[in-house]
């Protein structure tokens, strides 16, 4: 990437408080709130289902969940089931669903870095069972997947033999 003339001179100018990045990453700061998310987009909405995929401690989970609560990122939501007391699941706001790109481009990287070329996940078009993938493009020409489209498969390690 190359800046403009007039940004080049680094020393002449700083985003400060405005850059997005840092702002995301205020509200994204714990490694449990990001997983939070995560688990929002593959369908977890309950408490105590956050702490038991996460493996994070309830008071992790509750800060990380008020964090995003208060970004706009998730919402509260009654249920109650019979017999007993009423109680909230989290669902992803609209904003919340607009961080599939970030979601799928860490995990890409993840998959292509860390994980010696066997991804434990696949995210795929339902329609057409193509795997999805992230890129930089210079114009959005086709229409983003809805998230209720994707399927997520399990990529089963190969056995020799």
């Amino acid at each position: 990437m190359e800046f403009e003339p007039r940004l080049r001179d680094r020393t002449r100018w700083s985003t400060g408080d405005a850059c997005s990045v840092a702002r995301l990453l205020d509200v994204l700061s714990t490694k449990t709130a990001f997983l939070v998310v995560r688990e929002c987009f593959y369908g977890t909405s309950r408490f105590e289902d956050f702490m038991a995929r996460i493996g994070a401690s309830a008071p992790a989970v509750s800060r990380a969940l008020k964090q995003l609560e208060a970004a706009g990122i998730v919402t509260r939501v009654p249920y109650q089931e019979a017999g007993q007391r009423a109680r909230d699941e989290y669902r992803l706001t609209p904003a919340g669903e607009d961080l599939l790109p970030v979601l799928l481009a860490l995990t890409q990287w993840g998959d292509k870095y860390l994980q010696d070329g066997k991804p434990p996940l696949s995210f795929v078009d339902a329609a057409t069972q193509r795997r999805l993938g992230v890129r930089v493009t210079d114009e959005l020409d086709a229409p983003e997947p809805d998230p209720d489209n994707i399927e997520i498969h399990w990529n089963a390690p190969r056995r020799s033999g």
